[in-house]
């Protein structure tokens, strides 16, 4: 088994899912790389939605899909290139590499994403950062941990906790994503209402990852879907914090996500965007 957690872990979280999971992101962050090494020769489309993608995209959810269809073929399937795959009570829900347009740029922050939801709840997430050797991952009722990847194996496991509430928004420690330069033209208008409330932070993984971690206090995403925010989501509120869409709607997730380290200091980031939780949203 490619992955290697140490033996309290393996009592403590989901382990066969938990394991399946990680083995099928060493899988695809072991293809990503291969990808990323050569990253400037490869080709550059944009999809309907105007969005990059890469040969390496495709390739690397059609790995991670492999290992776990593999192991759990009575399973279903949603993947940002892949598609949906049957139809059941668990589903996985893949993205080959989060964050393309860095990706093609050379950047180290790409991700590779893996959720399991079960009963439309995600009880495993797994964010893994190939080009710097980390793997995030939560199971539900379990916790969140943050461990390296040294020589193909998971090994050095640390619990992941959310930092104390700010004092402010204006004085949260805060990630926009994507980062603001590379920001699409139709998200714009709501990323400038936000940067007009916070003072946005340089982040070296994901913004989310960094919030459970309790190095920053928020972190909002515009323009993702499912696959970007189920893993993430599962993180983040299994190392204390929150998580919703732009008027604190939960998972299943779909265009703003935002996550924070308390419920207040989510709701301030939503006010600042003009908008807030509706009623019926817990």
């Amino acid at each position: 088994m490619p992955s290697e957690l140490p033996s309290d872990l393996h009592d403590a979280l989901s382990a066969d899912d938990l394991d399946l999971a990680l083995q099928a992101a060493l899988a695809g962050a072991e293809l990503g790389l291969r990808y990323f090494a050569h990253v400037q020769e490869l080709a550059r489309d944009h999809k309907l939605d105007g969005s990059v993608v890469t040969e390496a995209d495709l390739a690397v959810e059609e790995r991670v899909r492999a290992v776990l269809l593999a192991a759990r073929p009575d399973d279903a399937f949603l993947g940002e290139e892949t598609g949906e795959r049957g139809a059941a009570r668990r589903r996985w829900v893949l993205d080959g590499i989060d964050g393309t347009l860095v990706f093609v740029e050379g950047d180290d922050r790409w991700q590779t994403l893996i959720a399991l939801e079960e009963d439309g709840e995600v009880t495993v997430g797994v964010a893994i950062v190939p080009a710097q050797g980390q793997v995030w991952y939560a199971a539900r009722g379990r916790g969140a941990f943050v461990a390296d990847v040294v020589g193909g194996r998971v090994t050095g496991a640390r619990p992941l906790r959310v930092g104390g509430p700010p004092g402010s928004l204006r004085s949260a420690r805060t990630a926009v994503l994507p980062p603001v330069a590379m920001v699409p033209e139709r998200y714009r208008a709501e990323v400038d209402r936000l940067v007009g409330a916070v003072e946005p932070a340089d982040w070296r993984v994901h913004g989310a990852l960094l919030v459970a971690a309790g190095e920053l206090d928020l972190a909002m995403q515009v323009g993702g879907k499912v696959w970007d925010y189920a893993p993430l989501s599962l993180i983040v509120t299994e190392a204390g914090g929150t998580f919703g869409g732009d008027h604190g709607q939960p998972h299943p997730v779909t265009g703003t996500g935002v996550f924070a380290a308390d419920e207040a200091t989510a709701e301030a980031a939503r006010g600042a965007l003009g908008k807030s939780r509706r009623p019926g949203n817990v």
